[in-house]
């Protein structure tokens, strides 16, 4: 959404060509995988040359966007019960990096370990993206303004208007580590967000689930993906209703088939653990020059041009 709004439709629709999921299928997903993620910020960075745009993307969220997590946050009391839930649970709102937490005379103090050792820049953007998204959210549960205490930066100093504005913060640079620092008061603060107003449940809408579930299905069958007859059978539906149930969610099963594959061989690349013919050979492909045509038809690039772009 930040992308079209600054940046125009293009490039939101590149990005998701690169992390090879259609924004269709990316709108009905409840998950997307970190590294996902990760490129998108890259991406982003790319696009926009601004130090600042992680936390003036996340400034501009909403806590209907967190989908099924508003059913968890609903039965917490203050802000410091959401903060505690989404430090306790990284397997459902993911996580960049390692954390070390500690109060000192009423200030919690978060730190982020840079445990994969990333280029301080992209770091950077994470850090800060996660700063913005928490005091984002955090602002509409209470209906209160929140301001950071201090926020450390390991980076050379540099202008941080909008950081500063956005988070009240005292900033420093050139740390041995990044971290912020919030006063017990504000973690104190009641919820009063009307979660009424919205739908809560931690199933999502049925035309959405649908897509979830193949998608789910073809990921466990993987690299041997079954044909659309094979998926109706399993499903115990003809392949006549199977095409109409994917068309109406907006979509159509070899987009899916496609987006599996193209997200498999990514992660793959990413690993780097495997060199290009050993992933066409995990991936079932009869001869690598077939895996790097098939590759280029998902994203438009072969591998090697996705590593590239990743790594810069």
């Amino acid at each position: 959404h930040y992308l079209k709004k600054h940046f125009g439709s293009s490039a939101a629709a590149q990005l998701c060509k690169d992390i090879g999921v259609g924004e269709t299928e990316l709108a009905h997903s409840q998950f997307v995988y970190v590294w996902q993620v990760d490129y998108a910020m890259t991406y982003l960075r790319n696009v926009s040359k601004d130090a600042e745009v992680g936390v003036k993307a996340a400034s501009d969220y909403k806590l209907a966007d967190l989908g099924f997590l508003l059913g968890y946050l609903a039965k917490f009391n203050t802000l410091g019960e959401c903060l505690a839930f989404v430090i306790a649970h990284p397997e459902l709102v993911g996580s960049f990096s390692d954390i070390f937490l500690r109060n000192e005379e009423g200030i919690l103090k978060v730190r982020w370990l840079n445990t994969n050792k990333l280029e301080t820049d992209k770091y950077s953007c994470q850090f800060l993206h996660s700063i913005g998204s928490l005091m984002t959210f955090a602002e509409e549960l209470t209906g209160e303004t929140v301001q950071v205490k201090d926020i450390i930066l390991a980076e050379p100093k540099r202008k941080t208007p909008f950081l500063a504005a956005r988070t009240g913060a005292d900033i420093q640079f050139d740390g041995e580590f990044f971290e912020w620092s919030i006063d017990h008061k504000y973690l104190s603060l009641p919820i009063t967000f009307k979660f009424t107003d919205i739908a809560l449940s931690p199933v999502i809408e049925s035309g959405q689930s649908y897509i979830t579930e193949i998608l789910d299905l073809l990921r466990d069958c993987a690299p041997e993906l079954p044909s659309m007859e094979a998926m109706a059978l399993t499903q115990k539906i003809s392949t006549r209703t199977l095409r109409r149930r994917l068309s109406a969610a907006g979509t159509h099963y070899q987009k899916l088939i496609d987006q599996v594959r193209c997200q498999m061989a990514i992660n793959l690349i990413l690993s780097s653990e495997h060199s290009i013919e050993a992933i066409s050979d995990l991936m079932g492909f009869g001869d690598v020059s077939h895996f790097r045509q098939s590759f280029k038809h998902w994203i438009g690039h072969p591998p090697g041009h996705f590593l590239r772009l990743h790594k810069g």
